[in-house]
């Protein structure tokens, strides 16, 4: 397992959708298993593989909530949401590639979403609170948006500017392999 480098905004990988995963072969399970590693050193709940610079449909997710609880770990792949709840809830979100930057987004409290595993089996999940939340936020990723899409374009534009500057500067946040 490596702990590889997360990919930052402005970076515009962040804003390229995922390619199907076709293949459930040792280089997924590769894959897998670096994200794992790289989301628990960051330390975050979710990590989309585009997030470290891959093009994949691939979700890992743990919504332990301390350390000393045990791990949940979740591996989604092709995740597709099927339905939504009217019903919202609220979360203050953060995001490993927007480091050190939190928001509260509103997303549907309650979803229902099919997945592939590791093997390439099929499930369909009811989902709701935090797992919903991170599910959303994940899959959001997936096709080229950001938690931020989701509030005000005015905070939205001071976070990218923000982001921008330092990324010129070269005096973004340290996170992940980077810290």
């Amino acid at each position: 397992m490596t702990i590889r480098p997360l990919v930052i905004l402005p970076d515009k990988t962040l804003r390229l959708p995922s390619e199907p995963v076709t293949k459930f072969d040792g280089a997924l399970k590769t894959l897998v298993a670096d994200m794992f590693e790289t989301m628990y050193d960051a330390p975050g709940i979710g990590l989309a593989a585009v997030q470290i610079g891959v093009l994949q449909r691939v979700i890992t997710i743990d919504t332990a909530k301390k350390e000393e609880d045990p791990k949940e770990p979740l591996v989604i792949i092709n995740p597709e949401i099927i339905w939504s709840s009217h019903e919202t809830s609220t979360y203050e979100e953060g995001c490993l590639s927007i480091p050190e930057y939190y928001e509260e987004v509103e997303r549907p409290k309650s979803i229902r979403f099919t997945y592939q595993d590791i093997k390439g089996e099929k499930y369909e999940v009811l989902a709701d609170g935090l797992l919903a939340t991170c599910v959303q936020h994940e899959i959001d990723h997936l096709n080229g948006k950001l938690f931020i899409d989701h509030i005000s374009k005015l905070k939205r534009d001071r976070c990218v500017k923000k982001f921008t500057k330092q990324a010129q500067r070269g005096t973004a946040p340290l996170s992940g392999a980077n810290a």
